[in-house]
């Protein structure tokens, strides 16, 4: 079917009747986010379809503002001991659950403790911890084995899977397992009984939620709700999404395509703005754990041959202004952050040679499975790319079609190739969520993350740094950080990229974030 065909035919999978029918009065906003929301718990999820659901149901002790610097948020503010091994975090009077109960130091501290236990960062402060614990029903205590100057931006990070609070009962799940019931002290309430995966997901105002005082900023402040109803209505195909935005069908899609995005821009009733002002940086990530990319010099030959070029303009076209590259496993802008990678990465490339290196650091026909997300256009071509480039390089290729939703199940498979596991998957990142090597789960080698990367250097590195104070001798690592992910590739970084939102000029408030932020959004008329 061609794209104008789509574009008449969308009106086929429009919001259900019953959806409409229950909403009449309401403050409602109507919402397509960037994927299906198949896993609900944002702690053991990097997926930022579940974080920004995350945000909505759930709150966090330390948000970040603008600048990213970390601010109080359910927290009246905290404490440090003269030796820097005991914090007291106070949590502000009056937090409430969405069940009615009163949100404890108790349900915090568990909280904490579990997401210490899948975060990498929260993993890197976990070292250092004896024990997260109650001093009393309102007062967190965290004593640790050792100076931790970064705890609070550990725990208020804005992205990839943050510190977010749940009640005690549900916080002691298993870090191996999901937790279903989503019940938070967030601005918003689930409707779990509205939920339909696939389709679509709902939330109500919370109006036990109490705000700060001050203007909402990023993760912190007040984040005031001005709408009673929000529905996220799932549209796999970017054309069905975009038609319903221009008919009024839907007020705000998170990610339109590129290719609709000029017909959106002559719309008047359309606004399209940059979401995340940092930027996204795209990459390719290798599984570590079967071959052949458990062979780093197989790994160090694909970053030397990949053109970062072709993987940006087949998903932002050739338009600079929106990406540009990247060389380092880091995002461009960032605190510390240096273009390490450039005499290795930039064309042009010898991809004769490349392949002969490929058979000399003893690649045996082995099959790379590449996972490609069909529903997810800024990630979907660089399966094709990656692809190609592979197949150039005398690799055997097998690129497997499927939804987001499935790639987040499959890539936690650890079985070889044959058996459904994976050898390279493809995303990308906000640069908020990588942009320090606490941070960075691409390139982290504590063996966590899907990927399994494991690399004892890289973590005695990144633990120097996080015990740093020294301005420069904490630069100093972070350089060694960068030059060893040059050497060991434990992630192939693709660019970095600007991504745009659109919405009805009928919407207001829509905030810059890592995530969309519904607080302070209302729709007028």
């Amino acid at each position: 079917m061609q794209r104008r065909s789509l574009l008449q035919a969308a009106g086929a999978a429009l919001l259900p009747l019953p959806a409409i029918a229950q909403t009449a009065g309401a403050k409602l906003l109507k919402f397509v986010p960037q994927a299906n929301l198949s896993t609900l718990d944002p702690v053991f999820t990097t997926a930022a379809v579940t974080i920004t659901h995350g945000f909505c149901v759930f709150d966090t002790l330390y948000g970040v503002d603008g600048k990213q610097a970390p601010k109080p948020q359910m927290a009246e503010g905290a404490t440090v001991s003269d030796d820097g091994r005991t914090w007291l975090i106070r949590l502000r009077e009056g937090l409430r659950f969405h069940d009615g109960e009163p949100v404890r130091a108790q349900d915090c501290a568990a909280s904490l403790d579990r997401w210490s236990q899948i975060d990498t960062f929260g993993t890197t402060l976990r070292r250092a911890v004896e024990a997260f614990e109650a001093a009393d029903d309102r007062t967190i205590r965290i004593r640790l084995t050792r100076p931790f100057p970064r705890l609070l931006e550990a725990i208020g990070k804005p992205h990839s899977s943050p510190a977010f609070i749940m009640p005690e009962r549900l916080a002691r799940t298993e870090r191996t397992k999901i937790v279903s019931e989503m019940v938070g002290s967030g601005p918003f309430r689930f409707k779990a009984d509205e939920y339909l995966s696939g389709a679509r997901a709902v939330y109500e105002r919370f109006d036990g939620y109490r705000p700060r005082e001050e203007a909402a900023d990023w993760t912190s402040g007040g984040k005031r709700v001005l709408i009673d109803r929000l529905e996220w209505h799932v549209m796999p195909d970017a054309a069905t999404a975009t038609a319903a935005l221009q008919r009024g069908e839907v007020d705000w899609v998170e990610q339109p395509a590129i290719d609709l995005q000029p017909m959106l821009q002559k719309a008047r009733n359309i606004r399209l703005q940059v979401q995340d002002p940092y930027g996204f940086l795209a990459f390719a990530r290798f599984n570590h754990s079967i071959p052949p990319f458990d062979n780093p010099a197989l790994r160090r030959i694909v970053l030397g041959a990949l053109n970062q070029e072709d993987y940006m303009v087949s998903i932002m076209g050739d338009d600079r202004a929106t990406w540009r590259a990247c060389h380092s496993a880091f995002p461009l802008g960032m605190p510390g952050v240096r273009d390490v990678g450039s005499a290795v990465m930039t064309p042009p490339h010898d991809l004769a040679r490349a392949r002969e290196a490929v058979r000399q650091a003893g690649y045996k026909g082995e099959t790379v499975a590449i996972l490609q997300p069909t529903d997810q256009p800024t990630i979907a071509p660089h399966g094709q790319v990656t692809a190609a480039l592979l197949q150039a390089l005398g690799f055997k290729v097998d690129l497997q079609a499927m939804d987001w939703g499935s790639l987040m199940a499959r890539r936690l498979a650890r079985q070889p190739v044959e058996k459904g596991g994976w050898s390279i998957y493809h995303t990308n990142w906000p640069s908020v969520s990588i942009a320090n090597p606490a941070l960075n789960t691409n390139i982290r080698g504590d063996g966590i993350a899907a990927g399994w990367y494991v690399d004892p250097e890289m973590e005695r590195l990144v633990e120097r740094w996080v015990g740093e104070a020294d301005a420069a001798q904490a630069q100093a690592l972070f350089d060694q950080v960068q030059q060893r992910c040059i050497d060991q590739a434990p992630a192939l970084p693709l660019g970095q990229f600007f991504q745009r939102t659109a919405f009805s000029s009928a919407v207001q408030g829509v905030a810059p974030g890592s995530v969309c932020y519904f607080w302070g959004v209302q729709r007028a008329g």
